[in-house]
């Protein structure tokens, strides 16, 4: 049973008017809240905050001393709270990820009920951080207080998205639906009417970036050099713009695994380069940048979905001259995310993993396009690099050089489809020369899981789009950094500014995501010190 009340509440430093939803076991979840106090301020335009960000400098004298000071910088958040109808241009949109997330969209905004041999299922938006997770705001008489994570600031809603985009493969969604056999029979049959009229526009193709076996979709494919290439998605995304009527896109890549590039001096090392590299048609440029490059230069944030090297060093460039929101890379959505988490424990808990080895095997076409070698070169790169940061952390354990033995295995399985199994097993040295080890079996139905990752990375990349912030002694209000690293929770190899700390701990990525959120409505990060109990 649930019951709501209705009340203001004032506790602690901030009066909140809320709505609550009392569940049976005491936990309470806020409908909706405003906080109110003299460092936050409410107007129809914007949402402002007067902020302390509390962070230590760390300094070591030339006898050798470290020292760790406490620093405090003002910060003022500005976000605006007029939210834009948003657009969504996939790349690949045919692809298993596309036809998914389509399909979810329109499930949820119709209201989609349908019969599986469980019975009847509703839709909903399992997996997604930004609709189906909460985040903890204090408490309230001795119970926890939450809000929907969406909750906190003005999200697009996603029944209101357009969807569009790109495939090399002419399928309409409802084809494109039933080649993924994602999806219960009894749900695409009621989604057909919705998706057979959606059609991709002429995709970008070339076999040099990925596996062989994917020539004989190519037959929707846009023509020219790779500088008339660009133009030409220019224009789709203008066009799209004007039809669909939006005020906002955001273009992801959810295609192909492409090889790497080669990153060259005089070819893409800067955007001046790699602009010239386009007009002379250079083979290395490859199709995940060149959407990349038609995206900045039409203003549009442009994410990749992918692990390939698409963010080559001119591409970083251009964004960040033109000021354009760039994130990345390669979703974050079974394996990978589990093992963020586990080693992070682990290291955290004083043990030493010595021998991590992860073994996968599927049958959608992300599998088919892996069995290439130099495809899953970029796979095994992007899985291998995310434990990086944790073992770093721990210099008791390991010495300098020293890292885990880590192997990564794809295997293509065809009649085991879109639902990929992952093994794992992790060994790690324990107290007197003991040994721990872990063996994990994950069966992951692939899509189902990256689809509410695309909608989160669209939705949290548009609200980034909309923060602004001022620290104390400047005259205006600017955006973050072009580079989304409020985007790394969802990604396996988080793109960051230079000189930026690459985090991948899954913990880390989270507190840091819901922290500067928290900090836009005024409320400190959740440090779980509860000392209101313990004094």
């Amino acid at each position: 049973s649930i019951t709501k009340l209705s009340f203001v509440l004032e506790h602690q430093t901030f009066n909140c008017l809320r709505r609550f939803i009392i569940f049976d076991d005491g936990k309470m979840l806020l409908d909706s809240f405003e906080v109110q106090s003299p460092n936050v301020s409410y107007t129809p335009e914007f949402i402002t905050s007067n902020y302390e960000y509390d962070t230590t400098k760390i300094d070591r004298a030339e006898d050798g001393k470290w020292s760790i000071k406490p620093t405090s910088t003002k910060y003022e958040f500005r976000v605006t709270r007029n939210v834009p109808k948003l657009g969504v241009l996939l790349v690949g949109w045919g692809g298993n990820n596309g036809s998914t997330l389509t399909a979810g969209l329109l499930t949820n905004k119709h209201g989609i009920t349908w019969m599986s041999k469980e019975g009847l299922k509703k839709p909903n938006f399992y997996g997604s951080l930004t609709q189906a997770s909460t985040l903890r705001v204090g408490n309230y008489e001795g119970e926890e207080v939450y809000v929907p994570f969406n909750g906190l600031l003005p999200f697009v809603n996603p029944n209101d998205i357009v969807v569009g985009g790109w495939d090399i493969s002419n399928l309409n969604l409802a084809q494109a639906m039933e080649r993924a056999q994602v999806l219960d029979w009894n749900l695409q049959q009621q989604l057909v009417p919705y998706m057979k009229d959606l059609l991709p526009m002429p995709g970008i193709y070339d076999a040099d970036f990925i596996a062989a076996n994917q020539e004989e979709r190519a037959n929707n494919v846009i023509k020219g050099s790779k500088k008339d290439q660009v133009e030409t998605v220019r224009q789709q995304i203008r066009s799209f713009k004007a039809s669909s009527g939006v005020d906002k896109i955001i273009v992801l890549w959810t295609a192909n695994t492409e090889r790497f590039s080669e990153v060259v001096a005089g070819l893409n090392d800067s955007s001046e380069n790699l602009l010239s590299a386009i007009e002379r048609n250079e083979s290395e440029v490859s199709p995940s940048t060149l959407y990349g490059v038609a995206s900045v230069l039409e203003g549009v944030t442009f994410i990749n979905g992918s692990p390939q090297n698409t963010f080559v060093p001119g591409l970083v460039d251009l964004a960040v001259k033109n000021n354009v929101i760039i994130g990345g890379d390669d979703f974050k959505s079974g394996q990978t995310k589990l093992k963020s988490v586990l080693v992070d424990f682990l290291v955290g808990a004083g043990l030493k993993p010595v021998s991590i080895v992860s073994y996968n095997h599927l049958g959608n076409n992300d599998g088919c396009n892996l069995s290439a070698p130099q495809t899953f070169r970029s796979k095994e790169i992007s899985k291998s690099n995310v434990v990086d940061d944790m073992v770093g952390s721990n210099s008791i354990l390991y010495g300098p050089g020293e890292h885990p033995d880590h192997c990564v295995v794809i295997k293509y399985v065809p009649y085991v489809g879109d639902s990929k199994r992952a093994m794992d097993e992790y060994t790690s040295e324990i107290f007197l020369g003991g040994k721990n080890t872990l063996v994990i079996h994950n069966t992951c139905e692939d899509s189902l899981l990256a689809a509410p990752i695309i909608l989160d990375l669209v939705l949290l990349a548009e609200l980034v789009g909309r923060i602004e912030v001022k620290k104390d002694g400047e005259s205006a209000f600017h955006g973050f950094h072009p580079i989304a690293v409020l985007l790394s929770y969802l990604a396996k190899a988080p793109l960051v500014p230079s000189g930026t700390p690459v985090i991948n701990a899954l913990a880390k990525q989270r507190a840091m995501l819901e922290n500067v959120l928290r900090a836009c409505v005024g409320l400190p990060p959740d440090n779980n010190m509860l000392l209101e109990f313990k004094c």
